[in-house]
């Protein structure tokens, strides 16, 4: 059991006095395992229905064979959407849009910037509503002009459909909408829960050893880099492998090209859909290394320092952000990452100091409990009638100055 799950045990229950009635759509539903918004919607639906509330999630039936009426506390409703890369979303949010606008909910709270505008139809009711946005989704390679078109109109808008209710999980992403959409927002972060290692075999079956590979968890698109951290793993001296667990949902030349590597160190695991086995190579990794370039605070790197690993991060705003001087940071260049694996490599104190202060990091603003609270608070303030974007207080935290990391083994590095 997750470290921050058993302290959750040992405290008393926390209860806001009132008790609400929240539906959770424009996910796939839970339980699932291929992107965060599932395993955000469990943690904080779980944490909610333990706290008293009434809590509803919302499912797309195709993907789900057996079909539960509750999970974890949680009520579960399945309804249909057109299961295409374009059009699965949208379809199934506007479905459950029209069946929960007619339900007695306190709050409706949406996932995903392109679901934006279903949220029309419960607001023409005097629903309360809150989205989080997520990630700057216009800008991503795997959709085509009209999408990208779309993910903006609805990012530019989402203010105005939804104005108290515009969740950002990063100062950065707050920033952003602020100044590019004049969007107030509240910003609330994704979160974790710290890990370790108990059947370290595990890693065997995927034909690694413990702490004799490198990981990259995500997946294979563009925005993510694994093409830019293959090339830097090629330069590296180094007896260990790249491990990559991750596909894309749909056929993609971007994956296509990438396996075509003749470097044999590269190993491909493909989309590992077990929760205990992706924190089995979390734990046995001797380094993460994270090439996202796009949204907010993500979950995989979280998830890296949770599982206490030595990251390694793409140098981004949202990167920074979280990872502050808890790892890593590399710039977009295969030769930066490859002097600093490199690096990694010849000084193992160094990766396993990184290894031991990670979850510390999470810890001090990404646990499970922190960032149900900063929704209970949000959907509590929603319901009263207030501005949570006014009063809610980790819209104080968000703007509150950030330190610059400071990296010690990086500058040490560029000069190795």
């Amino acid at each position: 059991m997750p470290e921050d799950q058993r302290e959750h045990m040992d405290k008393p229950e926390r209860s806001s006095g009132r008790k609400l009635r929240i539906a959770m759509l424009g996910s796939r539903g839970i339980p699932h395992t291929y992107s965060g918004y599932e395993p955000f919607l469990e943690e904080i639906g779980s944490r909610l229905v333990a706290r008293g509330h009434d809590v509803t999630v919302y499912c797309r039936s195709s993907l789900f064979r057996d079909k539960p009426s509750s999970y974890k506390g949680m009520r579960l409703i399945y309804l249909p959407g057109v299961e295409s890369k374009t059009m699965g979303t949208l379809t199934h949010t506007l479905v459950s849009m029209f069946d929960v606008m007619f339900r007695a909910m306190d709050v409706i709270f949406v996932v995903n910037v392109a679901n934006a505008f279903p949220c029309v139809l419960p607001r023409l009711l005097g629903k309360k509503v809150a989205i989080n946005v997520d990630g700057l989704d216009w800008k991503r390679d795997k959709w085509g002009p009209l999408a990208k078109k779309y993910f903006y109109w609805n990012a530019k808008h989402v203010g105005t459909i939804c104005p108290n209710g515009v969740v950002t999980d990063a100062r950065e992403m707050q920033r952003i909408y602020r100044e590019e959409f004049g969007t107030r927002s509240v910003s609330i972060a994704y979160g974790a829960n710290i890990e370790t290692s108990e059947n370290p075999h595990v890693v065997r079956e995927y034909g690694l050893e413990p702490f004799q590979y490198y990981l990259i968890a995500s997946r294979l698109v563009p925005e993510n880099s694994a093409d830019l951290i293959v090339r830097g793993f090629e330069q590296v001296h180094t007896s260990r492998v790249l491990a990559i667990a991750g596909s894309a949902n749909y056929r993609s030349e971007f994956v296509e090209q990438l396996k075509r590597t003749s470097n044999h160190r590269v190993k491909f695991l493909g989309h590992v859909s077990n929760p205990e086995h992706v924190k089995e190579l979390h734990c046995n990794a001797y380094g993460y290394i994270h090439g996202h370039s796009l949204g907010g605070t993500n979950p995989a790197l979280l998830k890296g320092l949770s599982c206490r690993n030595c990251v390694f991060a793409l140098n981004t705003a949202f990167n920074r952000e979280v990872l502050q001087d808890y790892g890593i940071l590399f710039e977009r260049d295969p030769i930066d990452l490859a002097r600093k694996l490199q690096h990694m490599e010849d000084h193992p104190e160094q990766a396993a100091e990184y290894r031991l202060r990670a979850p510390c990091r999470i810890r001090e603003a990404y646990t499970w409990e922190k960032i149900t609270d900063q929704y209970e608070e949000l959907f509590l303030e929603l319901a009263s009638g207030e501005d949570p974007t006014q009063v809610h207080s980790s819209l104080h935290a968000a703007i509150a100055p950030q330190p610059e990391p400071v990296t010690a083994s990086v500058s040490a590095s560029k000069g190795s």
